[in-house]
Formats: structure tokens, C-alpha cells, sequence
């Protein structure tokens, strides 16, 4: 682009301060055709009383960035398509049909802009309008363009204490109290609040929904076999029948899948109610027949009506039935199901020697009852939610509505509802939707199959998300010290579980490091071994022509096929696959001079400590992050290995699953601190909730539970509370 006020050729079209120059058809053509070669195209504009230029670059090839030439201020960008072209001794642009959204886009007002198919003239530009609100935007965007704006920072999701908890505890410990008149005022303003929601409630629930259910029974037969495509589908069943009334007969019918309910519940308390005992003298108004039908006739105990067909569709695919009865622009929705699928067994994964031996199902309803057999507390919740446009899973959010933080609660259903996707179909899917963040190698949400450690941390104050179609529940929030816990550690005496909790931490340490640090110390740090078994070592890499960081490499590699492959491979066969396989490939290997005998040692102790870990998902975190740390120790031994853990424990610490910080109560110390995080104290210790929790209610149980070892053989249980009080 030139400089100043010198003349500009773009596709015939000149503009020099107020005049339009038009040039000789043959120059014009060459520098069309010269034009036509560049990768953008444009039109140059003067300002009238101006001493500056302004350049519109048009892209060949819809909206394409452009540079232009700026003397105080520029455009830059375009839209459309533009074509110079010369005919009949007249300027004239072809294939500008967005001309005017063009101009409209870059605000740009024009008082004429024509868009014919084959002319479309720009004329007349109200340059006085394009030196305001256009100059100030361009600038605007310029500034931000070349000089640095801070980012917006979007505040991430922090769980913190309830204002409910401090009341609750100033309650109990029964200081800072309130004035009584401040008290009665808040009190009088909380009922007045009170009796405005419930009169809201009132008017809305006047308002009934609009239902778009025909009181033609044929119109509705028709809707149902076109929604569910009954011509295609053909496990779809339409049962049609009367019912008698008096000496008339009103027409009905069931739609259903067969498989999904139970078809004994269908005949017994719907089918024969209705066909066989409905022959009774009642009135013909519409409404009284659906009274007596809703309170009378139908036995089930699990029946509603419905105004719209959507609900019928989605209560049949939960295995359900839908009744429609002629005359009435009401249904019937009937929980009648029996999903086939397998019973109540032992966890497959989380297997324990001392503890409940059941685990989770497929069914949803199968999964909450298991919880709920164990929690009989009145104030466990467990809320439905639909997630999926087409597959409309149901899942439930369990919590205990006087323990569980009301801002974490709100904070799991606000991402479950904002999951805007078709198809979901397992937790595993679920939990990649919800987590903060994804490129965290370490879990963030504790997937577990076992109730009663649901339980357990449904107590402490947690939310557990539970999906129908997958026998694994997802618990948040957890900490880094949640994945080192096995199922057992509850019911073991704590002596037995601190001891196994110790073997645990060594086995991560040995999973994750033991390969760097052989690597480590066989290349760099000589000095560290003792001569005897360097020169061992280095007797048996003599013959190896491999270096240390390929061997490890290899058996590394070897090692994960070995337990992928007895992974797959169905019956017993995959555990002695694996067993045969390892034995046979390292044998050869040594034999043939392609490892050295000590790293065999070294691979089969981090295989075995990557199988100590009792979280699935943390082992594979720490396989994937093994990798790394072989990385670096071949690089520069154990500062690599140093520099390894602080870039780890730094991404590890700024971490947070649903608002907890990920390595607390270390990082940061919370009450309790680092004896909580790695030892576990008797059951009679266990007083509080974990305080990074920041529940509802901070306790569990008083600080003397064990009343019987405060009281004497004679003493009755009166007398003993009373000690209890006064020891406390």
C-alpha cells in the first residue's frame, strides 16, 4: 500500500480527496489482473478536509485479516467476497452482495450502497459519521490489539464455610448470643418472607401446566405410535381395552416396552382393576371418573398423572406404562419396571476380608436402596436429575441435607444440569464432564462401588452422585489422602490400619520413583552404592548392549503389555497368562544378554507397588507420571528427579476437587493437619468431620463416647450421663 494521498488501483476504483479518478480501460485491466494475484483486495478511501488515508481490505475468500496502510487510524478486517471489475467505461464492484451487511458490521454508515448482481456501486460515504463512532472503535481495537489487557479472571469454585455452621456452633457452645429484640425482629422479618414465598407458592400452583393431551382417544393412539415409531419398534406394546361404566364402555390403552416392566404388576393391578372391577355405578363427568379411577379402581402404588405426552415417553423408557383413557386431556403414569439385569454381589474391585461384602448394581433405584439400608437418617436426600438429550439418563445427587455445605451442594447440581450432551452413559464419561481440571493426571472425584463407603462419606458432610446404568457412585469432594484409603481401614483396629496405610505410602513412593532412581544413581550417582554392589551391577550390565535408560524402557514396556494383555483376556486364564509371561520374558531377556538381572528386581517392585495402590484411577496416575521420572533422571539423575517432584507437588498443591484444595489438610494445614492425612486414630477418637469439609455440623460424635468406661458397675444410666457432663 502507498503512502499519503498517492493514488490506489483496486479494481478500477479511485478515490483522491473528493474526486473519483477513473483510468484508461487497458491500465485498468493490468492492474486488475495484478490484483486479482494478490491474496486480498481493497478500497481506498480519503477523508474530505483530511490529510490522511483509510484502506478497507477485502478478502478473496470470505472473512480473511488483512494489514493495512495507516497513517493515524485503520481499518482492518472485511467480510465478503470482492472482485474488481471494468466495463462500459464505469467502476463498478461484482459479487458484493453482503456489501451493506458488510458496512453494517464494521459500522460503517453509507447513504448509498446498491448490491445488484451485476453492478454495485459505493458512492457517498458520510465521512463526518465514519471520523466518530468508527474512528473511536478502530482505535479502541488497535489499543487492544498491541498492547496488553490482564485477563479476565474467572473465579473458580471455593468451598467455603457455611454461615449456618458458625450459628449453629455459637448455639451450641451457648455464647455470642443475639439482643432479643434483634432477635424477634429477624424472627418477624423471616415470617413475613415466609408467608410471601408461600403465597407465590399458591399462585403458581394454581396455574396448571397447558396439556397437550386430546380428549379424542384416537388422536392420542395416533401421537404415541408416531412418537415411539410403533410400526418399526417392535418390542413397543399397545394394549387396548374398555373400561365399563354403567351401560357404556370407555375406550383405554396401555403403551409399554416388554422387557422393561414387569407384566404380572400390568395384569394384576392395572389391567384386571380396570376391566374386570370398574362396572360400578359412578357418574359420566370427566372429573369424577378420574377421581374415582386415580383413588378406586387403580391399587398401584406408584401412579400420577401426567398433562403433557413428553412425561408419558419419558416414564416409558424408564420402564414404565402410560394409560389414556377417552374423554380425559389427563394420563396415567405407572412405575412398573423390572430392568433385567444382575443382583446385588461382591465388589469386584474394592474387595475386603473384613466388612460389608455388597456392591452396586446397574439400577439406580437397586443402588440408593443399598445406601439408604445402611443410613436410615431421615435427612438423607437423594435428588433426581435427567443428563442426556437423547439418552436422558436419571441420576441422583445424594447428601445429608443437615451436614452436607449448601454452596457444595448447589455447586454439583449446577454442573450436572449445565451438561449439555446427547449420549452418557456411565460415571466414567460423568466424571470427565464435572471435573475442574482435566489435565490433572490424579482423580479428582473418588469412583468407588462399595455403599458402605458411600456412607461413610456422606456422614463426614460429601455429595455422591449415583447414575443409573453404572455400578460405580462418584463422591466429592477428596483430597489426595482419599486415594490412599482402602475400604478396609474402617473396620480395622487402627493399629492394622495405620500399618497398612504406611506399606501403602511406601508402595506409591516405590510406583512412582524406584526406576528414576536406579536410573539416577547407575549413571550419575556412582558414589551413593556401596563398591561390592556397583561392581555387581556393573558385572552384570557388562554383556548388555543396551543403555540403562532403554533397558528400563523395555521391561517398562514389557511389564504393561503383560498386565494389559491379562487384563483382557476373560476366565482364569489372564492371571496365569500374566504369572507365565512375566517369568518366561524375563528369563529369555536375561539370558540373552538384553537386561541385567537387577533390573528385573526393580520392575517387578514397581509392578507390585502400582498393584498396592487402592485407587484404579491413581494407579494409572502414577504409572503415566513413572514415564516422566525415568525422563529426567536419564537426563540429569537426581536433580531431574528433584526438579520432578516440585513442578508435581506445585501443580498438585494449586489443585482443587469442587472447591477443596487438593492436598489438604497438609496444603493448606487444616485442623488436624498431617496426622489426620497419614495416620488414623481409634474410632472413639474420631470426633470431627474433616474440617476442609466445612459441613454443617464440625461433629460426629461427643467427646466421650465410650460412656460405659466412665461408669461404675452399680451406676445406673442417669447417673453416668450426669458424670459424662461434668467431665466434659
Amino acid at each position: 500500500m502507498p503512502d499519503g494521498d498517492d493514488e490506489v488501483a483496486q479494481g478500477c476504483l479511485f478515490f483522491r480527496g473528493q474526486r473519483k479518478i477513473e483510468k484508461h480501460p487497458e491500465e485498468c485491466r493490468q492492474e486488475r489482473e495484478l490484483i486479482r494475484r494478490q491474496p486480498v483486495e481493497g478500497v481506498h478511501a480519503h477523508h474530505p478536509g483530511t490529510s490522511f488515508s483509510n484502506t478497507i481490505i477485502l478478502g478473496r475468500r470470505g472473512f480473511v485479516p488483512g494489514l493495512v496502510h495507516i497513517r493515524s487510524f485503520l481499518i482492518v478486517t472485511a467480510v465478503r467476497k470482492f472482485e474488481g471489475r471494468y466495463g462500459d467505461n464505469q467502476p463498478g464492484l461484482q459479487d458484493l452482495a453482503g456489501c451493506s451487511h458488510f458496512f453494517r458490521f464494521m459500522h460503517i454508515p453509507a447513504t448509498s450502497c446498491h448490491t445488484n448482481p451485476s453492478t454495485c456501486s459505493l458512492v457517498q460515504l458520510n465521512h463526518q459519521s465514519l471520523e466518530g463512532e468508527f474512528c473511536l472503535d478502530i482505535k479502541s481495537w488497535i489499543k487492544d490489539l498491541l498492547l496488553f489487557h490482564e485477563p479476565q479472571v474467572k473465579k473458580p469454585f471455593i468451598l467455603k464455610e457455611n454461615s449456618k455452621t458458625a450459628n449453629s456452633d455459637s448455639a451450641d457452645s451457648g455464647e455470642n448470643r443475639e439482643p432479643p429484640r434483634r432477635k424477634r425482629n429477624e424472627n418477624l422479618l423471616l415470617k413475613k418472607v415466609e408467608k410471601i414465598k408461600l403465597a407465590g407458592r399458591g399462585e403458581n400452583h394454581k396455574e396448571d401446566p397447558k396439556s397437550d393431551i386430546s380428549r379424542q382417544l384416537s388422536e392420542n393412539l395416533k401421537t404415541i405410535e408416531d412418537r415411539f415409531s410403533a410400526s418399526l419398534n417392535g418390542d413397543l406394546i399397545i394394549r387396548k381395552f374398555g373400561i365399563t361404566v354403567k351401560d357404556s364402555i370407555i375406550p383405554a390403552f396401555l403403551v409399554f416396552f416388554d422387557g422393561l416392566v414387569s407384566t404380572k404388576v400390568i395384569d394384576d393391578d392395572i389391567l384386571q382393576p380396570l376391566m374386570l372391577l370398574s362396572n360400578l355405578d359412578i357418574k359420566d363427568d370427566g372429573n369424577d371418573i378420574l377421581k374415582y379411577i386415580r383413588s378406586h379402581i387403580l391399587p398401584h402404588n406408584q401412579l400420577k398423572e401426567v398433562r403433557t405426552h413428553q412425561e408419558i415417553i419419558d416414564e416409558v423408557y424408564f420402564g414404565g406404562c402410560g394409560l389414556y383413557i377417552d374423554g380425559l386431556d389427563t394420563a396415567f403414569a405407572a412405575d412398573v419396571k423390572n430392568f433385567p439385569g444382575r443382583s446385588v454381589e461382591r465388589p469386584n474391585n474394592e474387595l475386603v476380608i473384613r466388612g460389608p461384602q455388597e456392591g452396586f448394581t446397574e439400577n439406580l433405584r437397586d443402588n440408593t436402596g443399598l445406601i439408604r439400608k445402611r443410613l436410615m437418617d431421615q435427612n438423607l436426600i437423594a435428588e433426581n436429575i435427567i443428563i442426556g438429550n437423547r439418552s436422558k439418563t436419571p441420576c441422583s445427587i445424594m447428601y445429608i441435607k443437615d451436614i452436607a455445605n449448601e454452596s457444595l451442594v448447589n455447586e454439583v447440581r449446577r454442573r450436572l444440569k449445565n451438561i449439555d450432551v446427547d449420549y452418557i452413559m456411565d460415571t466414567g464419561e460423568l466424571e470427565q464432564f464435572i471435573e475442574d481440571d482435566p489435565s490433572l493426571p490424579a482423580p479428582q472425584m473418588l469412583a468407588t462401588e462399595r455403599p458402605d463407603r458411600v456412607c461413610t462419606m456422606l456422614i463426614e458432610g460429601r455429595v455422591a452422585i449415583i447414575m443409573h446404568g453404572s455400578p460405580f457412585a462418584l463422591v466429592v469432594p477428596i483430597t489426595s489422602n482419599d486415594i490412599m484409603y482402602s475400604a478396609e481401614d474402617q473396620f480395622l483396629r487402627f493399629p492394622y490400619s495405620n500399618l497398612l496405610r504406611f506399606i501403602r505410602i511406601l508402595a506409591i513412593l516405590m510406583s512412582l520413583l524406584l526406576p528414576g532412581i536406579y536410573l539416577a544413581i547407575t549413571n550419575y550417582h556412582h558414589e551413593m552404592i556401596p563398591t561390592d554392589l556397583l561392581l555387581a551391577i556393573l558385572s552384570a550390565r557388562e554383556k548388555v548392549p543396551f543403555p540403562s535408560v532403554v533397558e528400563v524402557f523395555l521391561m517398562e514396556i514389557s511389564f504393561e503389555l503383560i498386565r494389559e494383555a491379562g487384563i483382557r483376556i476373560p476366565g482364569p486364564i489372564g492371571p496365569t497368562l500374566g504369572i507365565i509371561g512375566a517369568l518366561i520374558l524375563g528369563q529369555a531377556a536375561v539370558e540373552a544378554n538384553i537386561v541385567s538381572p537387577i533390573l528385573i528386581i526393580v520392575v517387578a517392585l514397581t509392578g507390585l507397588g502400582s498393584f498396592a495402590i487402592p485407587n484404579f484411577s491413581a494407579g494409572f496416575a502414577f504409572r503415566i507420571l513413572r514415564f516422566g521420572f525415568i525422563i529426567l533422571a536419564a537426563l540429569s539423575g537426581f536433580l531431574g528427579i528433584t526438579v520432578g517432584l516440585i513442578l508435581i507437588g506445585l501443580w498438585m498443591v494449586s489443585a482443587k476437587s469442587f472447591g477443596v484444595p487438593y492436598f489438604a489438610p497438609v496444603a493448606p494445614r487444616t485442623a488436624g493437619g498431617f496426622t489426620d492425612a497419614i495416620f488414623k486414630s481409634p474410632a472413639w477418637k474420631q470426633e470431627k468431620r474433616p474440617d476442609y469439609i466445612n459441613a454443617k455440623k464440625n461433629k460426629m460424635q461427643p467427646r466421650i463416647s465410650r460412656k460405659w468406661a466412665f461408669t461404675n458397675e452399680n451406676s445406673n444410666l442417669t447417673g453416668g450421663e450426669d458424670n459424662d457432663d461434668k467431665n466434659e
